[in-house]
Formats: structure tokens, sequence, C-alpha cells
């Protein structure tokens, strides 16, 4: 199993110089492939794979014009041609956009996949020498490669990848089962069987929108190619990297409470990109980070050889009552409360939504054949699971009150 951490790293003056060289190439190794590529799909219809790639390698070298690539360590060059390569099968594949061209601006990387060692305060890198690092910890295993980075702030992080030799957990399933439901008002409401819980949403660019807007204001004021505007732009992108930053610690944090206290998390199957169409909440959905939210999960339970559910977007979650699993026909947004009409219960609108969601997977897992152990376990974590012939008959009225009952009506 593949185990990754990410330091920080000090480069001296000499060392910073060496590293905008190497990035340099590795990024006009990338966009030259890519347009070859390009190129050569256009004229023949077919790709180019890595060997044929490679290839070209040694001629720019030789090549007058290009060969200042013989001052860039060849590994990285190499990496990046298979980098390139993964980029367009995860593409045809379905998991990812078509490869696009770096730019001088922005974020900068290079990946070293040899030759590379973890020594005492630092991390040594061919050409480079020893650059001084902040480590806070290590994983026992092969180093495989070093990726660096350069943010738009000038900071430098490196990205150790190591094999350590341990074979992935088996997925279990007979441990607690929580059901989440994404929000904006909320962030998430969880339930776990015996209790619901609610995490407020921090709303990380609300709190720096102000910030943000005085620093780009004064950016937009100086002239293009000036020395104000390229401190102006260091300090908008420092607004942003400190957005960022707050954000995936949070979402960090929470999920690792999550995976700690759960085997089994059951999230619906948001589609996240239709919903940014919506002009009105894209801002606040694309601030909120669920994708990166559910990213953190899954990962982490994949270590621990836990479960990731994603329960169909189209599940009426929303419209189902959590008791009697009776189903209305509307249900505005504006509409926070309301109460079942069949068996009187008064829902909270996220809550009633955690519950069916974590119930929707225990009937999944129960009508799926597995063992008696397996039902047993998801009944004990406060599991109601759905009879074998599947949901009750859907019933529909009017649309349904948001007052909660009365004693008297309920005698």
């Amino acid at each position: 199993m593949y185990r990754a951490i990410k330091v920080r790293i000090y480069p001296n003056p000499q060392q910073c110089q060496k590293l905008t060289q190497v990035m340099g190439a590795a990024r006009w190794r990338w966009n030259y492939a890519l347009n070859l590529s390009n190129q050569t799909y256009k004229e023949t219809g077919k790709g180019l794979t890595q060997i044929a790639l490679n290839q070209v390698l040694p001629l720019l070298k030789k090549s007058e014009e290009t060969a200042w690539l013989k001052e860039c360590y060849s590994q990285v060059l190499q990496s990046t041609t298979l980098n390139l390569t993964k980029a367009f099968k995860n593409f045809f594949e379905g998991r990812a956009k078509y490869p696009r061209f770096k730019s001088y601006h922005g974020r900068q990387s290079a990946q070293y996949p040899q030759n590379c060692q973890v020594v005492e305060n630092g991390v040594k890198i061919p050409q480079v020498g020893v650059i001084k690092a902040s480590i806070h910890r290590l994983f026992d295993g092969q180093l495989k490669t070093v990726t660096i980075t350069k943010t738009p702030t000038r900071k430098y992080y490196a990205s150790l990848l190591f094999d350590t030799k341990q074979e992935t957990p088996e997925v279990v399933v007979t441990g607690k089962v929580i059901g989440i439901d994404l929000g904006l008002k909320d962030f998430c409401i969880t339930h776990n069987g015996e209790k619901v819980s609610k995490y407020a949403n921090p709303k990380h660019f609300k709190k720096h929108q102000k910030n943000l807007a005085r620093k780009q204001a004064k950016l937009a004021r100086n002239n293009i190619g000036s020395k104000s505007r390229q401190k102006a732009r260091k300090l908008v992108a420092r607004v942003h990297e400190r957005i960022s930053n707050t954000r995936q610690d949070f979402l960090h944090k929470l999920s690792r409470k999550i995976v700690n206290d759960n085997q089994v998390v059951v999230v619906e199957n948001l589609n996240i990109k239709g919903m940014v169409c919506n002009h009105n909440l894209a801002q606040a959905i694309s601030d909120v980070g669920w994708g990166m939210f559910i990213n953190f999960l899954d990962y982490k339970l994949q270590q621990k050889g836990g479960l990731l559910v994603k329960i169909d977007r189209f599940f009426p979650s929303s419209k189902t009552c959590s008791n009697c699993l009776y189903q209305i026909s509307e249900l505005p947004l504006d509409m926070r409360e309301w109460t079942c009409p069949s068996c009187r219960t008064h829902h909270d609108r996220d809550e009633n939504v955690s519950k069916n969601i974590r119930s929707e997977n225990i009937r999944q897992l129960y009508g799926l054949g597995r063992t008696a152990a397996v039902r047993a376990a998801s009944r004990r974590e406060g599991g109601e699971v759905r009879p074998k012939g599947g949901r009750k008959s859907v019933l529909r009225h009017s649309p349904v009150s948001s007052e909660a009952p009365q004693r008297s009506k309920l005698r």
C-alpha cells in the first residue's frame, strides 16, 4: 500500500534557482508533448504512446534551440511524459477532463521518481542537494517518488510517496453505520442510529471576502508588467491560499472524526457540477467543498478497511418519513420542518434525510444477501431495516403541513 505525506521545504537561493529551472523544463516538456500528441492525432487519427514521446527527448537535447534540456535531470522529463500518458488514460476512461497546457503563472511542480533520500532535517534531491525540510512524520517503507511543488505565494512543498509493503485492508461492514446529509446552512447532518449531530458551515470564503475584494481592487489599479503588480498578485494569492488551507483543515479534521467512529459511511451521490449551474448558489456550493469532503472520507475509509456507500441522487430522502416510510408528493426547499400525515411525526428536514440515507444503505445491505451476522449488526446499530418486500406503497396527497401535531389530535 502506498502512503504519501506533504512537508514544507526551505531551499536556499541557489536551490530555488535550480528548482525554478527544473520546473520550467518540466512545464515546457509537458506542453511540447501535449501539442505533439494533438498534431499527430489530427494528421493520422492516432495518439502517441509513452515510448514514442520519450524517443523524441534525445533529439530535442541534440538540437541547438532546446539544448538547455540537458541541464535538467533526465528522470524528471520522463516522469512528465508518464504523467501526461496517465492524464490521457484518465480522460478516455471518463475520470478526468482532457489534458490542458500548463501556464508559467500559478502552481509549478516537478517529480523526481528515483535517487531521492530523506536525511536528517531535510530531503536530498538529485542535482539540487539536501533541502531543509520540516518533517513531522514518516512512513516505514521505500521512498518511491518526491514531487516538489511551488505555490503562487512562492512557498515550496515536497510530497513524499512511500511503499509501505502492506496489503490494503479488507472491507468490513460489521461496524457502526452513519448517514450523512450534506447541506449549506449546516455543512452536514449525521445520524448513527442513536443520535443526530449537526456541524455548522464555516463559510470560509465569506470570512475573507472583504479582504480579498480589497486586495483584488489594488491589483486592478496597477499597471500590467510592473513590479507593484507582481507584489499585488502575491497578496491576492496569499488570501486564496489562506482560504484553501482553512477549508482543507476543517474537512480533514471532520472526516477523520467520522471515519474513526464509524465503519460504514453513507452519503448521497450529488450532482455537484449541475448544482453549480445555479448562479444563486454557485459560490456557496463551491466554497463548502462537498466533493473534497467525500474524497477525504473515501481514502481514509480505504486505509481503515471501511466502506463508503453512495445513495442514488434520485432517492426521495427528504420526502419520505423516516418513521413510517410515507412519501409525500411535494416538499419546497424553504420548508425546513414538516409533519407526516400518516403517523403524525414531526420532522426536521435535514435530520430526516440523514436517517433515511442511513436506513436505505442498511436496506441495500440486507437485500444484497449479506450474512446473518451483518444483518444482526445492522439492526443492533439502530437500523430499522425495511421488509423483504421493499418499500411500502407510495401514497400521494396534497402538500404537507409544517405545523407540529397537537396532542388532542393524536388521541
